[in-house]
């Protein structure tokens, strides 16, 4: 490998790490909606040169995560409780499609997948936010993956994301502790084993409100 191939590598690998990293600190709040995000004080806090956190940022707002705010400076997308609205009934209208594709299309293998990631997710729900936060992701990822759309996948995951970025602006609720969300789960997964695309749609929409309405009261936005 030439010197020239090495600096490339170096340079990408600094950028995914420097992308994980603020897309996470974004999503957890760390870094609050509707911040100026300056390239120099990310440089210092993240460790790294301004190329890669330019490029990172610039990823970012492909996620819609981000938005360019003049020609060079970025700032973390600004929340409302209209955008997350937006979100909640996109969500709703493409899972659903998404969800009734991978049943329409199921599979022994889907199926056993479907089991397996459930069970990470309840096993993983005492383990700490962020791992029970990978494997819930996980989870809703797999009811939809067997429904050989990949844009529709991919536009499930990203609205996913921006969701995730909601609930820990609502900060935490001791009513939304009253939810038996883990039953909720269940009656999705049950209903997606039996094939039963209705009562699964039905199911899904309906854990996906709850929790938008739980979102809409708590958000100070």
């Amino acid at each position: 490998m030439t010197m020239i191939d090495e600096t490339q590598v170096k340079e990408t690998s600094a950028t995914h790490g420097a992308y994980i990293t603020l897309r996470d600190m974004i999503l957890t709040g760390v870094l609050p909606a509707g911040q100026k995000l300056k390239i120099e004080q990310l440089r210092g806090l993240l460790n790294t040169g301004a190329s890669p956190v330019r490029e990172a940022l610039s990823l970012l707002t492909s996620d819609m995560l981000v938005e360019r705010i003049d020609q060079r400076g970025f700032r973390a997308a600004p929340a409302s409780k209209a955008n997350f609205a937006e979100i909640l009934a996109l969500r709703c209208t493409l899972e659903d499609l998404a969800l009734r594709q991978s049943i329409a299309n199921a599979t022994p293998d889907w199926e056993e997948q479907l089991v397996l990631t459930h069970h990470h997710m309840k096993k993983a729900s005492g383990q700490g936010t962020k791992l029970f936060e990978e494997a819930h992701k996980t989870f809703h990822m797999a009811l939809l993956a067997n429904s050989e759309s990949p844009m529709l996948e991919r536009f499930c995951a990203q609205l996913y994301d921006l969701n995730i970025r909601y609930r820990y602006l609502a900060a935490k609720s001791a009513t939304y502790q009253k939810r038996d969300v883990s039953a909720e789960h269940e009656e999705i997964l049950d209903a997606a084993i039996q094939r039963d695309q209705d009562r699964a749609s039905a199911s899904l929409l309906s854990h996906y409100r709850l929790t938008g309405d739980y979102l809409s009261r708590a958000l100070d936005i």
